[in-house]
């Protein structure tokens, strides 16, 4: 498990480039995602509560997470990466044991992250950990069954999200719906929130549609899921 984990970080690694998760925050659809993210975790904290940024990257999201005047510290593989984010950094895996004290967090935020690693019982076991009791784990991660995929599925068709090989999707190794989502959260010791979604997407031969309607009211047709595990007391 540990040789396979150290393999897809390195995967990692080498797909996504440095200003990835900056092209993310151009784009409405990834931009309602950190929006919802963000809302669970000042909804649930107070002030200047302090936030891990799992998988930082080049601080964009650490930012909004400041922003929203919460303390962030930004926690990603690549060293550099933490350093730009120009907060307190830790450089950690997520796939291994978290380098943080237990109970020293107010909250975490995995974004785009649980879907990349191999056991992802581990690092929900972890946020557990670093968690102070009440504190909150949000994550958000692509949905192994939005409105499309689940036509697509009794048609024959494999889901987008495990295909092996598109371009970046082929890094997805562990596919969530909400319902196997709030089962890992309950495992490790989390209560689940009810889900949210930023839109629901069709996509065909020449076009796109999205709507931001359609996932308010079904979260779980949404092409992402955002969800909150609060620690118990």
């Amino acid at each position: 498990m540990r040789r396979a984990q150290s393999r897809a970080t390195a995967a990692n690694q080498r797909g996504y480039s440095g200003d990835e998760v900056a092209g993310y925050l151009r784009d409405p659809y990834h931009r309602l995602r950190l929006d919802h993210a963000l809302d669970l975790l000042t909804g649930h904290l107070d002030p200047g509560a302090l936030v891990a940024d799992l998988g930082a990257g080049g601080g964009e999201v650490t930012a909004l997470i400041a922003g929203a005047g919460l303390r962030p510290i930004a926690c990603d593989v690549v060293h550099d990466a933490c350093r730009a984010a120009g907060c307190p950094a830790v450089r950690l895996d997520v796939g291994e044991v978290l380098p943080l004290r237990s109970g020293s967090l107010d909250g975490v935020l995995a974004g785009e992250i649980i879907e990349h690693v191999y056991d992802p019982a581990l690092l929900l076991r972890e946020c557990h950990r670093v968690l102070r009791p009440g504190g909150i784990l949000v994550l958000t991660t692509p949905n192994l069954a939005p409105a499309q995929d689940r036509l697509r599925f009794l048609l024959g068709r494999a889901p987008r999200q495990v295909d092996p090989f598109h371009e970046y999707l082929h890094l997805h190794i562990r596919p969530f719906t909400y319902p196997l989502l709030a089962t890992g959260l309950r495992q490790a010791g989390f209560t689940p929130s009810p889900p949210r979604s930023n839109q629901v997407v069709w996509r065909t031969r020449h076009r796109e549609y999205r709507s931001t309607w359609a996932a308010r009211h079904w979260p779980t047709l949404g092409g992402s899921l955002i969800v909150a595990g609060v620690r118990g007391r």
